[in-house]
């Protein structure tokens, strides 16, 4: 009965709102949304418990509508980075030594904060910070959220409780979970608050303390979420909040030596800088830091040619435009077999008119901007090369303005070779470029998916033959480390499909299951001998 009083359910997932039209919820969140916009509020870092301000700010502006500011940030230096871990550090002798327990109520008081009372508040501002539409923040900044902490402190539970199977009479044998020594350096996206959330605070259950560092571009949010774990009782310098670019935070904090691991989800070049110089330093640090990260896709839907149509064109629509292609699971590239084209182009062309792209207060708009003025180039100087390319076409779309907004037109492209540079490389915006192959090529065009990327995080096939499929499993089984079978390949839900990919996209660790959470311990083996021998000879050493 000891243990009875600590034992965690199975949690369920947090059921997701629709905000259907009248409802309370809608209300609630639009009121929100005009609160949040109507004033601009100044964000400090928050090191130890204490608000830094530094002087050195940026701004958060509103993508669909940048002449708005709701926020100004202070930046991190040198000089806070190294107050940072200090603190930190200094947090770490008593949240270490914390029972697993207690640390994981206070991340379970955040999950019934999050659904509760925070709930208008995170969705509002990922609307506005980050221009989600309201089902995109709902199952991103409320749902996805709460099932990390729910199920990660469930996924906790089971980690200390796992002990060997077996002590002889005579002496007893198990394992001790500590925490890293050291601090783990979370560096989190623009792209999805929950993983934002979930990056510092997954360690920090575990018994870690964390240097936190949000994207430039999604400060707003996060700060809010720093607000909600000051108020579920993380105690002072367990999570350290420090947005700043890249440089002056990241470089003093990969040349402490108290870095203990990095938790990380963004792009391809700086994690393989990141661990680049980690390897450099690492004679430095005090132990190897664990490397967990998450970065790039170039995301696959593959057709055979028994695939429903209305389901393929769907998963192509809502997989390649839901969040305006920035997901990292978003898809990217499809194959479609020739048979199927000419119908399927058709309901493409038909659907793809009849989405709307504007403003995140506006409830009706399936699309709304990319993130920042970056992205806008990079995501148009693709549209351009397309343009002027005589291997694709673009079939749909290919406009884009950014005179109040940044806002670019759901764009399909259909390219010749399979190979063009549109169905290799990572674009991050609302482009999907399709190669269009051969029937009796079917598993050729597998082999040629396989090969072509060199990411390897989300993909699905499309198909109504179970030996289309079983093909497809067998030759992509590399491919994709989330693998989705006549379903789109984004969605992964906590608890349901642990998330990561291998290759280029990531050490594969799988957000959202013991697996990820299992790296922020280090175990110690105790083995405890009760009657310990009074002779060094052995039996086989006597004479007769």
């Amino acid at each position: 009965m000891a243990n009875a009083k600590f034992n965690l359910p199975l949690p369920p997932n947090e059921p997701i709102r629709s905000y259907s039209p009248g409802s309370a919820e809608k209300i609630q969140l639009k009121a929100k949304l005009t609160e949040l916009q109507g004033k601009q509020i100044e964000i400090p870092l928050i090191i130890g418990g204490k608000e830094i301000k530094t002087g050195k700010k940026g701004k958060c502006i509103l993508p669909h509508d940048h002449q708005i500011v709701v926020a100004e940030y202070h930046q991190a230096g040198e000089k806070e980075v190294q107050m940072a871990i200090t603190a930190a550090l200094e947090a770490q002798k008593k949240w270490a030594a914390m029972q697993w327990y207690d640390r994981a109520a206070i991340f379970m008081k955040a999950a019934n904060l999050l659904a509760g009372p925070w709930r208008d508040t995170s969705n509002a501002a990922t609307m506005l910070g980050q221009s989600k539409n309201a089902f995109q923040a709902e199952i991103d900044a409320a749902a996805e959220l709460t099932d990390f902490f729910r199920f990660n402190c469930y996924y906790a539970m089971q980690i200390f409780e796992q002990q060997p199977p077996y002590s002889p009479l005579g002496s007893w044998n198990r394992l001790e979970y500590r925490p890293l020594e050291g601090f783990i350096f979370a560096v989190t996206p623009f792209n999805f608050t929950s993983i934002a959330g979930n990056l510092p605070s997954c360690p920090a259950i575990m018994g870690n303390v964390a240097l936190w560092k949000p994207a430039s571009s999604a400060v707003y949010s996060a700060y809010f979420l720093m607000k909600l774990f000051q108020e579920a009782g993380v105690p002072e310098g367990v999570i350290n909040f420090i947005p700043g670019s890249g440089g002056q935070v990241g470089n003093p904090v990969l040349n402490s030596p108290h870095l203990a691991g990095i938790h990380f989800t963004g792009s391809t070049a700086t994690f393989q800088s990141m661990w680049k110089t980690v390897g450099e330093n690492i004679s430095r640090y005090r132990g190897y830091p664990r490397i967990v990260g998450e970065t790039g896709g170039k995301d696959f839907i593959f057709a055979h040619q028994s695939a429903d149509l209305t389901a393929l064109g769907v998963a192509l629509i809502r997989g390649a435009f839901e969040y305006q292609g920035q997901k990292c699971s978003a898809a990217s590239r499809a194959y479609i077999p020739r048979s199927i084209w000419a119908d399927l182009k058709s309901y493409l062309l038909q659907e793809l008119k009849t989405i709307k792209m504007g403003d995140v207060e506006d409830f009706t708009n399936f699309m709304n901007a990319v993130i920042d003025r970056g992205a806008f180039s990079t995501i148009t100087e693709y549209i351009e090369y397309i343009k002027k390319s005589k291997d694709a076409e673009i079939i749909h779309g290919g406009n884009y303005d950014d005179k109040k907004g940044f806002f670019i037109e759901p764009t399909v492209v259909v390219a010749k070779d399979p190979k063009f540079r549109t169905m290799q490389e990572e674009i991050f915006g609302p482009v999907l470029t399709l190669y269009i192959y051969d029937d009796n090529k079917y598993e050729e065009t597998l082999h040629l998916c396989d090969e072509t990327s060199p990411y390897a995080l989300t993909g699905a096939i499309f198909s109504q033959d179970r030996y289309a499929i079983e093909l497809a499993d067998r030759i992509l089984v590399n491919a994709a480390g989330n693998f989705y079978i006549n379903d789109k390949p984004t969605g992964a839900v906590v608890g349901q499909q642990p998330f990561g990919g291998g290759r280029a996209s990531g050490t594969n660790d799988k957000a959202g299951s013991y697996l990820n959470m299992i790296r922020w311990v280090t175990p110690r083996t105790l083995k405890e001998n009760f009657i310990p021998p009074k002779d060094y000879r052995y039996p086989f050493m006597k004479e007769k």
